[in-house]
């Protein structure tokens, strides 16, 4: 007998992704259907779950439900889970490259279904990657993290309407070589006492509890620490941000909002480079100006990397996943097992079901 609701499983392993996969699930039991979660491993807090939402806690759990597909802000997931695998991407193609030499953001790992790509600039990328393995579909929608950002929120708990000073995000990569939390801590604590500015600053969940705790033990009335699994509210109150290689300066960039890069090698036009802490005071400065270069450059740079700015990524997402339901994995070459991390996977969530 054919269910009248369709199941979709958002499956994660970190806790920004409940912040990417929310908007999704909006549109889901908007129209009527069902969602659960499944949480993988240690890095993924249950507590961040609200009393509304569902959680399944095994995979036997999940083959009971019988998901119609899974989505998965993440590289992999189990074949072994039932419904069309779709990838939604845990964040933007930041440039990094992975120990085999190649971008990250494009390597095929054989174990999705369907891509749901953010604009042409990856678009481009994995249809030619389609072409190639055909194993995969790609339809570009937008990422549905970002559906809330391109919405006026009411109240914002980041800004204060007392407080007219201008607000610093600092945010950074967890990667020990690509981080400039650690290089530039005692500027920042220099740059936040003189009081100019309300530094947010916030780091990616990996990142080495020695710097957080740095930078907690600095805390004032002019810089706050946020942990957080939700970066947009961030993003909304901040005036300029200051980053290193994180992708999540590409988040702030699409508000056309300028950021201030530093030891960043992309040399990309649309970012403020740095290379010394000295420079960072006048950087900030010169960003709070919203030079015209500057924006014009970033607004060309958003065009490629998310052209939709209409909070509607998620209802293109579920679309273009009910559209593959709908058509079948038929026209699909079948994926080629990689026995390692099969094996890997089965060990990570103790399954040795067939």
């Amino acid at each position: 007998m054919e269910r009248s609701k369709k199941r979709y499983l958002f499956y994660i392993a970190q806790n920004y992704s409940y912040a990417i996969l929310r908007p999704l699930q909006n549109v889901i039991l908007n129209r009527g259907d069902e969602v659960c979660w499944f949480l993988e491993g240690n890095e993924v807090d249950p507590s961040f779950l609200t009393a509304q939402e569902y959680r399944l806690n095994s995979i036997d759990e999940v083959k009971l439900w019988q998901p119609d597909a899974v989505f998965v802000p993440g590289n992999v997931v189990p074949r072994f889970v039932p419904g069309v695998k779709v990838g939604v991407f845990h964040g933007f193609n930041a440039g990094k490259m992975n120990h085999h030499g190649r971008e990250d953001h494009f390597e095929i790992r054989s174990c999705f279904d369907l891509y749901c790509t953010q604009g042409p600039a990856t678009t481009l990328p994995f249809i030619h990657l389609a072409q190639k393995f055909g194993t995969f579909n790609v339809a570009e929608t937008g990422w549905p993290a970002l559906d809330p950002m391109f919405k006026v929120e009411q109240k914002n708990p980041y800004q204060d309407s007392n407080d007219p000073r201008p607000i610093v995000l600092f945010c950074s990569t967890f990667s020990r070589r690509l981080s400039c939390a650690p290089v530039i801590f005692e500027k920042i604590k220099a740059l936040s006492s003189t009081g100019n500015y309300r530094w947010l600053v916030q780091f990616h969940p990996k990142m080495s509890k020695d710097i957080v705790q740095q930078y907690q033990s600095i805390e004032s009335d002019n810089l706050r620490f946020i942990e957080t699994d939700n970066v947009l509210p961030l993003l909304q109150a901040a005036d300029v941000m200051l980053c290193d290689t994180s992708s999540v300066l590409i988040m702030f960039l699409l508000q056309a909002k300028p950021v201030i890069a530093f030891n960043n090698n992309t040399q990309s036009e649309h970012l403020i480079h740095i290379n010394d802490e000295a420079e960072i005071e006048a950087a900030i400065e010169y960003a709070l100006s919203r030079p015209d270069e500057v924006i014009r450059k970033i607004e060309a740079y958003c065009t490629q990397i998310h052209p939709q700015r209409d909070g509607l990524s998620s209802q293109r997402v579920l679309t273009a996943t009910d559209e593959l339901i709908e058509q079948g994995l038929s026209d699909l070459k079948a994926k080629p097992i990689n026995f390692i991390r099969h094996i890997k996977m089965r060990k990570k969530l103790n399954y040795w079901k067939i």
